[in-house]
């Protein structure tokens, strides 16, 4: 699962800095039930994130279940049982949270570990390939663990009853419900006033210049082991779906990323903190639980301390207003070009790696102090020349120390643009929420009108959620701005009044 901001992915097969540390199978989400593909690939480039809006909606792929299938569930796990797997204290069960879950066989104390998944179970850079020459390629053009794991999941998938892991991947999603299924009409109709549409725009042409890299690079050299039916970008939709919302990162592996069968059915809660790891006595994978549960209750795990639309972007979720702790909105600020010194801050900024238009996290507990420096950039004046390069450097986080910002005259100026920004964004969500979306101009079965139904409501979720953080934000800018004027007018009335005793 990704943690912090996606880079290309496609550049010399780079996977993205969002390293998974936390997993989440996938809840609330639109079941396809056609076992066949519904078109042919898309050949798409590079540059283009527009081409996937080419798809037939929901075209899926020939692997993978039902998300709400149990019947997958119990073979994987008498699979699992049969290859190592010690007895469970969980059991797999239809659950209100997440269509499928691990739920509490027995009662559970506060602090047991749990599961001890051995690592012959486990999926890394470094398993045994179905076809070792499928392998051996990928290998030895040293494709990083990202792009090869992905790939390893179609060449296994591929040869269904014979590769070992069939259980697993019969047990998987045969559409994961990320952002990478939207299409592009449907992020510019559902999402235009988040700024994780931009991000999941970002995402798709990631994992399109990924498989194109591979396909150029390997595919196309090797037709043979590599055939366009197969490895296609449909398939690596798929496979990069699955790996976003259940690749782990191991803290006590160096770091490892793996799949992790059986782990990956525990549902994400914003209310609890404990997370997989390789325990090195037992020489399994566990999570230590942070909280009691009685038998029939379902058992979370944390998947990092993310935003609702950091959750929506790589699993398909968004968790009920007011849940999520962690829960921020991105706003966007920009130098005036109409300013005298647009140039001079502009090359300020550029030298610290920032540019003329930057986003900041909003939390309901406040905003970061890197948006403070960059409104005292935005409105300092040219007498203030002298102070921009610690503006921007304060701005970029590069000082070595919080620096004190102390700039008085900017105070009630920096915080009036800050409003000033908060309220346009407000507007765009309001706009948005009481206007509604239309839905793509495409013929819709029942299915896909119900799958439109759901992605509306995902969408109105995520920006309800996100506008109530700008609301927030808003209040408190109001009230110090108030409380500032408020202030410096009783000052001048004690001004004019002592002048008038003086006459």
């Amino acid at each position: 699962m990704a943690t912090s901001s996606t880079t290309a992915l496609h550049s010399q097969f780079r996977p993205p800095l969002r390293a998974p540390r936390h997993l989440r199978p996938l809840p609330h989400s639109y079941s396809s039930s056609s076992r066949t593909r519904g078109c042919a690939p898309v050949r798409a480039s590079a540059a283009s994130a527009s081409a996937p809006a080419q798809r037939e909606i929901a075209a899926g792929v020939p692997w993978g279940c039902e998300i709400e299938s149990l019947e997958s569930a119990a073979s994987l796990e008498r699979w699992l049982i049969d290859s190592g797997l010690p007895e469970q204290r969980l059991a797999i069960q239809r659950v209100d949270i997440g269509e499928r879950g691990l739920v509490a066989l027995k009662n559970i104390r506060k602090g047991e570990n749990l599961l001890f998944v051995p690592p012959s179970l486990v999926i890394t850079a470094d398993s045994e390939w179905g076809r070792p020459e499928v392998g051996d390629v990928m290998k030895r053009n040293s494709v990083p663990d990202w792009p090869l794991i992905a790939t390893y999941l179609i060449s296994e998938a591929s040869l269904e009853g014979s590769s070992r892991w069939i259980s697993y991947i019969a047990a998987l999603p045969r559409q994961p419900y990320s952002l990478l299924y939207w299409t592009r009409a449907e992020l510019d109709a559902y999402l235009v006033a988040s700024p994780i549409r931009k991000r999941a725009i970002q995402r798709i042409t990631d994992v399109i210049g990924t498989y194109n890299d591979l396909r150029d690079r390997i595919f196309s050299r090797h037709p043979d082991l590599f055939p366009e039916e197969v490895y296609n970008i449909e398939t690596f939709l798929w496979s990069f779906g699955i790996l976003f919302s259940r690749l782990v990162r191991l803290p006590s592996m160096d770091g490892r990323v793996v799949l992790v069968p059986w782990a990956d059915m525990l549902n994400h809660s914003p209310e609890v903190e404990t997370f997989l790891d390789f325990d090195k006595s037992s020489r399994g994978i566990v999570f230590t639980t942070d909280r009691s549960y009685q038998p029939g209750e379902q058992v979370f795990i944390s998947y990092g301390k993310k935003s609702s639309g950091e959750l929506l972007l790589s699993y398909g979720f968004v968790p009920k207003e007011g849940t999520n702790p962690n829960d921020s909105v991105e706003l966007l600020v920009s130098l005036d070009k109409s300013d005298n010194c647009y140039k001079e801050k502009l090359q300020a900024l550029k030298r610290n790696g920032l540019s003329e238009s930057e986003s900041f996290p909003l939390r309901v507990t406040g905003w970061p102090v890197e948006l403070m420096a960059y409104a005292f950039l935005v409105v300092s004046p040219p007498d203030m020349s002298q102070c921009f390069e610690e503006m921007a450097a304060a701005a970029s986080n590069k000082t070595s120390s919080k620096p004190g910002l102390n700039y008085p005259d900017l105070e009630e100026q920096a915080l009036q643009f800050i409003l000033d920004c908060c309220e346009s964004n407000i507007e765009k969500y309001t706009k948005y929420l009481e206007g509604g979306a239309g839905s793509p101009e495409v013929p819709m079965n029942a299915k896909q009108a119900n799958r439109t139904l759901l992605l509306k409501q995902l969408a109105r979720d995520l920006c309800i959620s996100e506008r109530r953080i700008l609301y927030r934000t808003q209040y408190i800018l109001r009230r110090r701005l108030r409380d500032m004027r408020g202030g410096e007018l009783r000052a001048l009335s004690l001004f004019n009044g002592l002048r008038k005793l003086f006459k």
